[in-house]
């Protein structure tokens, strides 16, 4: 069963797949272009602020100051028709994206779907360290880190207790340090005075890295930086040393078993199916490799972008799987269809750095920017200053930093709420 979309001239028939920070980039663009007949597909209704989803996961944030409705974000145009449903597949000679049994055609094609965590051969580990990639993750992460603590306060059992109160996070990259920096001072400064029976200032927060060190991406010295600021905040690093077990009663590492109750995985990740739907050879990621135009070899009608591909800059590396690199690569993309349509020939992606950052903690944070490398309370007001900016809604920039000034005041988090059950 193929989908009909309103007849218009050959090549503006645009299908994009995923609504992360690639695909929305390129909608937002396109869903401008009365000439283009715009279909975004995604599995939730959702776009997601993936940078900040770490907050919501240790009680920081709500849901809602991170996420926003994509037809709202696209203004309910009347050439912009957005599905709510999974890929299956996509048939390149027919150009038609599957859904089950329904066939979506397209002129233009972008592929946009992230990706997903990866368990390196170990995906049994998934049920017992979940991952933070959606608002699901982050409302679960939450509910285990915050029941932990009200278990330990109901526990008689020392030795129950202790594990009740260690949480592991595996994985030094930016995502992880954010994590454990972000659980220790909620277990030291937002849940202080709480409890009765336990102090939860006393909480093992420990963080794992199987590499030399954490912040890989970052220049050196800020990754000592970092690595001071959490052992500050009483985060335990180990690194070095990877994950070798890991079931329901803890983790084991470098031979050592760690009873904990709550494991958290920011260690890897995964591209989407994207390579199978294609029929192309994917990269040891998953990945799709591409031209440097961001097209599939042979297939100039089709781009893959984000996460999901992998393409070389000027100097023979890939570009780092970053949001501002996904971002980038979305408008380079609507560009080129506009382009395109007017009769222009395509152009290479060209990435503009400006600079990674990663929050540690209170008034800690590393940056770079250019060649400038910043660490400490300036880094961290420029991290809160770039990202509420960056945030797609007016609404969701007032309502965060009033959260933030609310926080930094109080030493409280707003958003301490135990939803559902595992």
């Amino acid at each position: 069963m193929t989908d009909l979309v309103p007849s218009r001239p050959h090549g503006r028939r645009v299908v994009i797949v995923g609504a992360g920070f690639g695909g929305m980039a390129a909608a937002r663009v396109l869903a401008r272009q009365k000439t283009v007949d715009l279909t975004v597909v995604d599995r939730r209704n959702h776009h997601l602020f993936q940078p900040m989803l770490y907050q919501v996961a240790t009680g920081g944030l709500a849901p809602p100051q991170v996420a926003w409705p994509i037809r709202r974000l696209l203004g309910g145009r009347s050439n912009v028709r957005v599905l709510m449903d999974e890929v299956t597949g996509v048939d390149k000679s027919a150009r038609e994206v599957l859904i089950g049994k329904r066939r979506i055609p397209y002129d233009t094609l972008v592929i946009a779907t992230g990706a997903a965590h990866s368990y390196f051969g170990h995906d049994e580990w998934a049920p017992f360290a979940p991952g933070l990639k959606t608002l699901e993750d982050a409302i679960a992460i939450r509910r285990r880190i915050l029941s932990a603590f009200e278990q330990a306060e109901a526990c008689a059992v020392a030795d129950d207790r202790g594990r009740l109160l260690t949480i592991v996070v595996v994985g030094g990259g930016p995502t992880g340090v954010e994590l454990a920096g972000s659980i220790a001072e909620l277990a030291r400064f937002a849940l202080a005075g709480d409890f009765r029976c336990i102090d939860p200032g006393e909480a093992r927060v420990l963080l794992i890295q199987a590499g030399p060190r954490l912040l890989e991406p970052f220049p050196e010295p800020l990754s000592w930086k970092a690595e001071a600021d959490l052992k500050r905040l009483g985060v335990e690093v180990r690194r070095g040393a990877a994950v070798t077990a890991c079931d329901a009663g803890g983790v084991t590492v470098g031979g050592e078993r760690i009873p904990a109750a709550t494991v958290l995985w920011a260690a890897g990740v995964a591209a989407s199916p994207a390579a199978a739907w294609l029929g192309v050879a994917a990269d040891r990621a998953g990945r799709v490799p591409t031209l440097p135009d961001l097209t599939l070899p042979d297939h100039p009608e089709i781009f893959v972008i984000g996460d999901t591909s992998v393409v070389k800059g000027a100097d023979g590396r890939p570009f780092p799987g970053l949001a501002a690199v996904a971002n980038q690569q979305g408008r380079h993309v609507a560009k080129t269809v506009m382009a395109r349509l007017a009769g222009r020939g395509p152009a290479p992606f060209r990435y503009r750095d400006h600079g990674v950052l990663a929050m540690v903690g209170r008034n800690s944070a590393v940056a770079r920017i250019g060649r400038i490398h910043l660490s400490g309370r300036l880094a961290w007001v420029i991290w809160g200053v770039l990202h509420i900016g960056l945030l797609v809604s007016l609404r969701s920039r007032f309502a965060v930093m009033s959260e933030w000034i609310w926080s930094y005041l109080t030493y409280r988090r707003g958003a301490q709420l135990i939803i559902g059950r595992d």
